[in-house]
């Protein structure tokens, strides 16, 4: 199968937390894999619309702002090739599933990653999902987490579903809590992180924390540290808001990035000495698990139809147990 240019039409209703930003960034943050330099030329070329009407790149969006787009892009012109993928399926009813996803499995096709993802999955195993209004081609999906992220996700069967859980998670009462490995021990064993988020400009891959609350997106993250283990922790993060990379930029920006993180800088030693037989130590712990020791692992809900509060929690997987096992055994001598 292969790819093609052409028109993608988009629909964005700008969230009522959002800060006045230029249309061009906003854009950017939300579309991906098309250029600041291609969303502002289709600004230009009134491929944009605000509230019905053509505006410059420089437009600040507003609270419920209307923002319709067609923008030329790299797409896949046909459908979703089902492909039977086991699915590890922990719960499943007439409304909703839900999937503990292994890390390395890619949630929804995209650009480089057409075949083998979840919904490549999902499409085979199961008919007539639904699709959210603005996320077309994504049947099921309400939520998503990193490729190199493992952990649970629901998904919808149903309309009814869809609707439910997308309020649910627009209302931020979805309960979800993850673990995570990080570098170093946080200065408070309890903590929250209310630090706004926003893609770089310079690497539009990192997610960045900014002091200054007119830029990115409100984001909080509450930790609290497990368990201490030498140079790293174990700590449980519940999202209050769900940003992209949230929880491993807000890590990042408090100093402690999430262990074998590539993209946030936890693939390097970060506490401790550098001394040889340390270096070779952390070397060896990082080809055990090779991706950010992130893991959700818990999420909870009011279930769509029967309005019951449900909770589901998982086991941390085996590289992240690996790692954790490793570091208990290491005897750190005095000196370091």
């Amino acid at each position: 199968m292969r790819s093609n240019k052409k028109v993608e039409k988009s629909k964005f209703i700008v969230d009522e937390n959002q800060t006045m930003i230029r249309l061009d960034r906003f854009l950017f943050d939300k579309i991906p894999n098309v250029t600041r330099n291609k969303i502002q030329e289709g600004i230009k070329n009134s491929q944009v619309f605000v509230n019905k009407k053509v505006v410059k790149p420089s437009y600040k969006v507003k609270s419920k702002d209307i923002i319709e787009v067609e923008i030329l892009k790299n797409i896949r012109p046909n459908d979703i090739e089902p492909e039977n993928i086991k699915l590890d399926i922990i719960y499943e009813d007439r409304e909703l599933l839900i999937i503990n996803k292994s890390a390395g499995m890619v949630v929804h096709p995209a650009h480089e990653n057409w075949n083998g993802t979840l919904v490549n999955a999902l499409v085979y195993h199961f008919k007539n999902l639904p699709e959210m209004e603005g996320n077309e081609g994504r049947p099921g999906l309400v939520h998503r987490i990193d490729k190199e992220t493992s952990g649970l996700l629901v998904i919808a069967k149903t309309n009814l579903a869809m609707e439910s859980l997308a309020k649910q998670f627009k209302n931020h009462s979805i309960k979800r809590k993850y673990q995570a490995l990080v570098w170093g021990v946080p200065k408070d064993n309890k903590g929250t992180i209310n630090v706004n988020l926003g893609r770089s400009l310079k690497d539009r891959r990192i997610v960045e924390g900014y002091a200054d609350n007119t830029l990115g997106k409100k984001a909080i993250t509450h930790y609290n540290v497990l368990e201490t283990i030498h140079y790293i922790s174990l700590v449980e993060c519940e999202l209050e808001t769900g940003r992209t990379h949230q929880i491993r930029a807000h890590m990042k920006h408090i100093g402690h990035p999430i262990f074998c993180d590539k993209t946030y800088g936890g693939n390097i030693i970060v506490k401790g000495n550098k001394f040889t037989n340390y270096k070779r130590f952390v070397e060896n712990s990082f080809k055990l698990i090779d991706r950010q020791a992130l893991h959700a692992k818990s999420l909870g809900f009011v279930h769509p139809k029967t309005k019951k509060e449900m909770w589901f929690d998982s086991e941390l997987p085996y590289d992240i147990q690996q790692v954790i096992s490793k570091w208990k055994k290491y005897e750190r001598p005095e000196n370091y």
